[in-house]
């Protein structure tokens, strides 16, 4: 079985960063250690402009990248 870590609506924080919009594990915890990693330099490296949701279905990990409320 396949593990997919996908991102969805790639900002340019992201694309400047090389980053791949899906990617493939062998194993449920590699797809993890991944997300979670991706997901934490988001938050610290990239511009405050986003917002980074971090959601795990079934082994399977999504990171949406969505605009921050102004103010």
């Amino acid at each position: 079985m396949r593990y997919t870590l996908e991102v969805r609506n790639a900002c340019s924080c992201f694309k400047r960063d090389g980053g791949v919009d899906t990617q493939s594990f062998e194993s449920a915890q590699d797809a993890k250690e991944e997300a979670e990693a991706l997901h934490a330099r988001m938050e610290k490296n990239y511009c405050k402009k986003h917002k980074f949701t971090l959601t795990n279905m079934a082994g399977n990990y999504t990171i949406t990248i969505q605009p921050r409320a102004a103010g």
